[in-house]
């Protein structure tokens, strides 16, 4: 049996009964490249997840737009029937064209579709967490009554036990807030990308968990001197320290770094273990602003 390892302690979402590990595993790469059909490798994906559990992550984010229908089911075939403590954190908003599109799927009549799809795809008769994704690269202001309206009506329904929020303003967590309770919300935020620190901070005074994506920045990852330096220093990858920085940052914040590889998922989670002093949690603060 392998042995569990630091996941960085854990977090009780509000009003729940889920407690995560902090170092969860986003399932966006298991799909094959662009995030389009299955994977070149189905075995392998499977393997991943399934190390994952056996190294004690019971936080899987995903979503039936990645593929689509792709990584939900291949977490169905390498984890269903699911542990007793995994929680699957799914999220509705978009949905993908027949050219690899991105498109948003927003209306109260996609949302429900997409909720049926995670249902079935995972194999499951209500859905953990779903979030709803605001279309856009970055978060904009505007309304979201309606679509969380739909989606408070589903958990309702028994559909869905809690919900969350990604790439959405603070005016819109409170907005949601008055609907229904928000468990997390998930929005970009890294060493670099630091917009979202004002929210961070209020999340976690009202106990609600922050999920960073892209903790390296995204496709294009942040090139800095000041991370290589850091990196070389404590003997980590940049990635490493990135994660590092993000679990020492807050303790809402819950991490889902994504691969589609045994070794790599290994190399993520280590960066649990890894404690960075004050001087260089400053010296990294200070990317935001230098970028260098």
């Amino acid at each position: 049996m392998i042995a569990q390892v630091n996941l960085g302690g854990s977090f009780t979402l509000p009003g729940t009964s889920f407690t995560l590990k902090r170092m969860g595993y986003g399932a966006m790469q298991l799909a094959g490249s662009g995030v389009w059909g299955p994977p070149r490798n189905v075995d392998a994906a499977v393997a991943v997840l399934r190390e994952a559990i056996a190294l004690g992550i019971n936080h899987i984010d995903t979503s039936d737009f990645y593929g689509p229908h792709v990584t939900n089911q291949i977490i169905r075939q390498a984890l269903h029937p699911y542990p007793e403590d995994l929680v699957i954190v799914t999220k509705v908003g978009a949905v993908r064209g027949a050219d690899a599109s991105w498109n948003p799927a927003q209306s109260p009549t996609e949302l429900r579709q997409a909720v049926h799809d995670n249902l079935s795809n995972l194999g499951v008769d209500v859905l953990d967490v779903v979030n709803l994704r605001r279309w856009g690269e970055e978060p904009n202001e505007g309304s979201i009554a309606e679509q969380f309206t739909a989606l408070a009506k589903m958990q309702q329904q028994g559909l869905i036990r809690h919900l969350g929020l990604s790439n959405v303003t603070a005016a819109q967590v409170e907005e949601a807030r008055a609907i229904a309770p928000v468990v997390c919300v998930q929005n970009q935020y890294n060493l670099a990308h630091r917009d979202d620190d004002a929210l961070v901070d209020d999340l976690a005074g009202k106990g609600i968990a922050y999920v960073p994506f892209f903790p390296l920045g995204g496709f294009n990852p942040l090139q800095s001197s000041t991370l290589d330096t850091v990196a070389a220093s404590v003997g980590a990858t940049k990635m490493q320290v990135a994660l590092a920085w993000l679990l020492q940052r807050s303790d809402n914040i819950l991490l889902i770094p994504g691969t589609s590889s045994v070794e790599h998922l290994h190399e993520n989670l280590k960066a649990a273990n890894l404690q960075l002093p004050p001087q260089t949690i400053a010296d990294l603060d200070a990317i935001a602003t230098t970028k260098g």
